[in-house]
């Protein structure tokens, strides 16, 4: 596992997917010159995923009046399963669900990762960051990734 993100840490200049192959989305150039929230997951649809990124959506307002500009969710799965999860919870335009479909995100330096026993495949770590113009203010991950405590958005709300 790389080392984990810290405050002061600059966001990697990685392609993640909007919903299509053809849809490509540079999260550094996303997230230039906004106050954004960053969820990482290990996937959509995820057994262990029993708040996230559902509390979000509920918290969403309560982001927006602290002057977050934009809410993502980042898993490591194709563009489609994404899309279909992104309708599933009706996150609509709140939550923009972007998928690492190649990692790259997850396995960034100081990005950490993990590596899933069941399918042998490369995992997000759960967490949340907030981003000012690419430059993480705060984080907040799992230690273990089956559990939503210390990356919650009620413990992410205290920090923006």
């Amino acid at each position: 596992m790389t080392s984990q993100v810290k405050p002061g840490d600059r966001l990697p200049q990685v392609t993640l997917f909007d919903g299509a192959p053809n849809k490509p989305v540079r999260i550094d150039e996303l997230c230039a010159g906004k106050s954004v929230v960053i969820v990482g997951v290990p996937g959509a649809f995820h057994a262990d995923l029993p708040q996230q990124p559902p509390a979000r959506l509920s918290d969403f307002d309560k982001l927006k009046a602290k002057g977050v500009d934009l809410v993502i969710c980042v898993a490591v799965n194709d563009p489609f399963v994404m899309a279909a999860w992104a309708g599933a919870l009706g996150s609509g335009d709140k939550v923009l669900m972007l998928a690492d479909s190649r990692a790259e995100f997850a396995k960034a330096p100081g990005h950490g990762h993990r590596s899933d026993s069941r399918s042998c495949s490369v995992r997000c770590r759960r967490f949340s960051m907030h981003v000012v113009d690419n430059v993480v203010k705060s984080v907040n991950a799992e230690e273990d990734s089956s559990k939503v405590d210390a990356s919650s958005s009620c413990r992410l709300l205290t920090k923006i």
